[in-house]
């Protein structure tokens, strides 16, 4: 399967309809320039999710979802970026013409494509293994009845069983014409030294590990021998399509009862994810045998927020799961535990009780996890003052991570009663981990996206592009990425402030400009704001800010004069059906050549004025349209943020008097928005020269303090002029 082509992208995006898209899940109902509905992401009780036509956009003002058509069937469906292309592309019956791969690409995707088609291979040897040989129905099918698994179950999870044989696999792969470099890179074969080739599974019942689409890019597999020098469990190695860190064992087949339910609950095994399904409880998933990782914890947050981890009654292993845990307190999920009667394990206990009987011990017997985590610790240090101080640190620590203040709040008043420690030495302890943990995190995100902002490329389809013409002239890619600022968090609302403007406005005309022929060349709102900070060197702070100031540069350019021609195109049919329709109106009514020349005319200028109107919220809402579907989810999200808003001006006061829209503002707005980053940036060059004039007079460096005070000057100077600009008062200091 190729890539879409840019060109059946923009076609995509042109057709859809938002309204039509979330009507097919959500009921609306329309209500001033927008509709409403309950919000399908979580359990609305009133309309909350709100769907703006014109903007192409949705969002919930509860929970917080929403984004354009592509983005809320990413999420609502659990599609990739290129499967709700598709989705759409059959809604509005749009031919998907797909491009020519590099050789690399098609390189990479045939061997993803054969080690997904050896994997499916593997699935059905290993099941008709089960059933349908001897070996298959004595040693497996006899083990899994054993352990009361029923057919349902097998099918559901399909079980399977690797014969005993060292190379059965191998050979009956090559006979039906499966290439022995695919059937090694998936790790179900493995070749020794002197050439020798051995199937990895053999011997053992199979477990298939799938992805979230349903695709097998795993198996685990379990000797059902006594051998103690054997292991109990064998895996498939890591390759191209399998990272074990990504997955969670039973998440295909658990992702709608996880929905409906509103809560995940996490176990160790396959087998206690089996039973616990078998038993009517499907929302469940495992980690399998490991600590929760944070690609798995963000596989959990698209479809919940509320977790259950169930545990045996071993302290040491839920001791060592606690970085799992703390992954999930970080991402701020709401996190239960739940401790099994002693003896019992999530499989033995969901296989003795009834759906409503295990339903019914969670919900009396789960706990919130800080209340728990302080617990278990404190029971091996009551008398070991050193040790209980140890636990409380910890404690402290892991309630830092949590990121909703009143949370936080709560736990230190809950743990104050349990620890018989001061409040308010907790809280201070928690504020100052709090404040060390956000500032890593920031740094932390601010390095990674400056290492990632010149070589991200989206695993999916590449963003259609639009543009203002082609030119034979290279082109510019827009301002770069500054090395990390210390300044960069205290810079960013002011960048957030001009990326808001581009991702509303960007290809909406600003101003006129004369070239050098004396031409007049239109000049749009994102042209506008590049060409003056690049004039001043200015280039953004933050670098996942200035990666999103470079893909909406190269939106606005690729593309553009082909959807701007279609558009003119549909606006000008349209104006022809509607002045047709209204001279016919017009000659039944009209009794006198006077009021027909009249009328024609008042209909001629509404016509041209709706033209218009038409052609420029085409381009005012061009960008945005292309950013909130971009297959780049930080851009798409970032996009969606930047673009949404929350709230709309009431009709009362309109009703007697115009006010003016952000958009008719645009000519004061884009400079004043220049002019306050650069302010903004000058003061940070002030801060950072007061800091060297500090440092000079306290080494006595006479001709760097002079330095710095003029430099100190010299910037004072340029942001009382900018001060000026911008319409702030200026208080100069006395003399």
């Amino acid at each position: 399967m190729g890539k879409i082509s840019n060109a059946t992208v923009q076609r995509i995006l042109e057709a859809t309809d938002i309204v039509e898209v979330v009507s097919d899940f959500v009921s609306l109902k329309r209500k001033g320039a927008n509709y409403w509905g309950l919000c399908p992401f979580h359990n609305d009780r009133s309309p909350s999710f709100s769907v703006s036509k014109s903007r192409g956009l949705c969002k919930c003002f509860s929970c917080g979802e929403g984004g354009s058509a592509v983005n809320f069937l990413m999420k609502l469906e659990h599609l990739s970026y290129s499967e709700a292309l598709r989705y759409l592309a059959r809604k509005y019956n749009i031919e998907v013409e797909e491009r020519e791969m590099t050789p690399e690409e098609e390189r990479r995707e045939t061997a993803r494509d054969n080690m997904f088609a050896v994997n499916d291979f593997a699935l059905r040897y290993f099941k008709n293994n089960l059933f349908e040989t001897n070996e298959g129905r004595d040693v497996g099918l006899s083990y899994f009845r054993h352990r009361g698994i029923s057919d349902p179950m097998i099918e559901k999870f399909h079980l399977g069983y690797a014969l005993e044989l060292k190379d059965a696999l191998y050979k009956y792969a090559l006979e039906r014409g499966y290439s022995e470099e695919y059937v090694f890179a998936t790790g179900l074969c493995t070749q020794t030294d002197d050439g020798r080739v051995y199937d990895r599974f053999r011997g053992r019942v199979i477990y298939p590990v799938h992805t979230l689409s349903g695709k097998v890019v795993a198996f685990g597999g379990r000797t059902l021998r006594s051998d103690k020098t054997m292991a109990k469990y064998v895996n498939s190695p890591e390759s191209d399509i399998y990272s074990k860190r990504r997955e969670l064992y039973g998440l295909y087949q658990a992702k709608q009862a996880i929905s409906k339910e509103g809560k995940c609950i996490i176990v160790e095994g396959y087998m206690d994810v089996i039973s616990m399904h078998q038993s009517g409880i499907c929302n469940v998933v495992a980690s399998s045998g490991t600590a929760l990782t944070v690609e798995q914890v963000r596989l959990i947050k698209r479809f919940t927020t509320n977790v259950t981890l169930i545990y045996d009654a071993d302290a040491a292993g839920i001791k060592a799961s606690l970085r799992g845990i703390e992954l999930l307190l970080q991402d701020g999920m709401d996190i239960k535990v739940l401790l099994l009667p002693p003896g019992e394990d999530p499989d033995s206990f969901a296989q003795s009780h009834s759906s409503a009987e295990v339903n019914d011990y969670i919900k009396a017997n789960e706990t919130d996890f800080i209340t728990f985590m302080a617990r278990i610790l404190l029971k091996d240090v009551d008398n070991d003052p050193t040790g209980r101080a140890n636990v409380i640190t910890q404690i402290v620590k892991t309630i830092a991570l949590i990121p909703n203040e009143i949370t936080r709040s709560v736990y230190v008043q809950e743990c104050s009663n349990i620890l018989f420690i001061s409040e308010d030495v907790l809280r201070r302890e928690v504020g100052r981990y709090f404040n060390e943990y956000a500032l890593k995190s920031r740094e932390d995100r601010l390095r990674e996206a400056s290492l990632t902002t010149d070589h991200r490329k989206a695993d999916e389809d590449s963003v259609p592009s639009a543009g203002r013409g082609d030119t034979d002239e290279p082109e510019s890619e827009g301002p770069k990425a500054n090395p990390i600022s210390s300044h960069a968090a205290f810079l960013r609302k002011y960048e957030m402030n001009l990326l808001r403007l581009v991702a509303r406005y960007g290809n909406l005309t600003l101003a006129d400009s004369v070239d050098e022929n004396d031409n007049v060349v239109a000049v749009s709102v994102l042209e506008y704001i590049e060409s003056d900070l690049q004039q001043d060197g200015i280039a953004l702070s933050n670098p996942d800010l200035a990666h999103f100031l470079s893909v909406a540069h190269r939106a606005s350019r690729e593309s553009w004069e082909e959807s701007y021609r279609h558009e003119m195109e549909r606006l000008q049919a349209e104006r022809s059906r509607k002045f047709a329709a209204g001279i016919e109106e017009i000659r039944a009514k009209a009794t006198d050549v006077g009021s027909i020349t009249a009328m024609e005319r008042a209909l001629n200028e509404t016509i041209d004025a709706e033209y218009s109107i038409g052609l420029e919220d085409f381009c005012a809402d061009y960008l945005s349209r292309i950013l909130c579907s971009s297959p780049d989810d930080a851009v798409r999200n970032l996009a969606t943020e930047l673009v949404v808003e929350r709230y709309t001006l009431s009709k009362v006061h309109t009703k007697y008097a115009h006010v003016e829209t952000e958009r008719e503002q645009l000519v004061e707005l884009v400079p004043r928005a220049i002019h306050e980053l650069k302010d903004a940036i000058l003061n940070t060059r002030v801060i950072d020269a007061r800091g060297r004039l500090k440092q000079a007079c306290e080494s006595n460096d006479y001709a760097s303090t002079l330095d710095a005070m003029r430099e100190i000057k010299d910037l004072e100077t340029l942001r009382s002029s900018l001060a000026k600009l911008i319409g702030d008062r200026v208080i100069a200091p006395r003399k």
